[in-house]
Order: C-alpha cells, then sequence, then structure tokens
C-alpha cells in the first residue's frame, strides 16, 4: 500500500512539474542524456547523491531518484538500453519515514 502511495507522489509531481515548468524539464532532459553509469559516477563525485527511490514507469523505463545528505537531489529516466536523462534536480529533499500500520 506504501509502494502506491509513494508511486503516485511521484507521478503526481512529474505531472505538476510538467505543466508548471514545461520549458525548463523539457530542456533539461534534452540536454542532460548519457550513459547510467556516467551519471551516476558524476552524482556521487559532483554531489555525494546515492540512490534514494525507484519505479517502474512501463515495461522499458525506469525513474530514479538520487538524493544526499545534503538535501540535494536529481530525477532522472533510465531505459533498458542504459541511457538515462535528468528530468529534474533541486533542493531540500526530506524523505519521510512510512509509520507503521499506516495505510494510503
Amino acid at each position: 500500500m506504501g509502494r502506491t502511495m509513494f508511486y503516485r507522489l511521484i507521478g503526481t509531481a512529474l505531472v505538476a512539474t510538467a505543466i508548471l515548468h514545461p520549458g525548463s524539464a523539457a530542456s533539461q532532459a534534452m540536454l542532460a542524456c548519457a550513459q547510467r553509469v556516467e551519471i551516476v559516477a558524476f552524482l556521487d563525485a559532483r554531489y555525494s547523491e546515492k540512490l534514494s527511490a525507484v519505479g517502474q514507469l512501463d515495461p522499458k523505463r525506469i525513474i530514479e531518484i538520487f538524493a544526499a545528505e545534503s538535501g540535494s537531489w536529481t530525477m532522472m529516466i533510465t531505459d533498458v538500453s542504459g541511457r538515462s536523462c535528468v528530468i529534474l534536480s533541486g533542493q531540500n529533499w526530506e524523505s519521510i519515514p512510512v509509520l507503521p500500520g499506516s495505510k494510503a
């Protein structure tokens, strides 16, 4: 139940961002694509970001969120070929734990 709520939250965030900032999200996706291993290494070396969450968009793509203790975060989409595109990044990431027994 918690995962379903998390996936809905991510989906809602993506839709809201695309509506509110269509130009910036589109331009970032076009400019920031590379092999996944290269982006992951860059995020670790430059920002100390580690994989924090992952979800399947469809059978050929996943969405990944990398976050650092400093609060920086990056969201990217990766396809089955290993190509990734950064679609969003920001500051003040905060992980919220799911309480035992809570229902979505």
